[in-house]
């Protein structure tokens, strides 16, 4: 290949891989009200270390100071609580595994 070829190629994979990021972590429109709700009606629980729980608190961005979050450092405590998975939400008395939207939250504990 030619070198402009190349530089070219490295440009648009640059580009690609910026929108990607760009795309996939910012947090998602919320305010700190129906944050403060989801916090009131819904417990999660997260892990140190997990990487999905760390994708859950940049959905949230800075209104994630607002929920009510049981984080624990070791497997034990959770299986003993029947957690599985990390992050997981407990919203009246069910449990979601994984990573969950915004309006998915909004719409289990009714919250706007």
């Amino acid at each position: 290949m030619k070198k402009n070829t190349l530089i070219t190629l490295a440009i648009i994979i640059v580009i690609i891989a910026f929108s990607w990021y760009v795309l996939n972590n910012k947090s998602e429109n919320i305010t700190e009200e129906t944050a403060k709700c989801i916090g009131q009606k819904a417990l999660l629980y997260t892990k140190t270390g997990c990487f999905a729980c760390e994708k859950q608190k940049e959905k949230f961005g800075e209104t994630y100071q607002y929920l009510s979050i049981r984080n624990f450092d070791t497997w034990d405590a959770l299986g003993e609580l029947g957690i599985t998975s990390t992050p997981t939400w407990v919203i009246n008395n069910n449990k979601y595994e994984g990573v969950q939207s915004i309006e998915k939250l909004k719409q289990l504990t009714g919250c706007k």
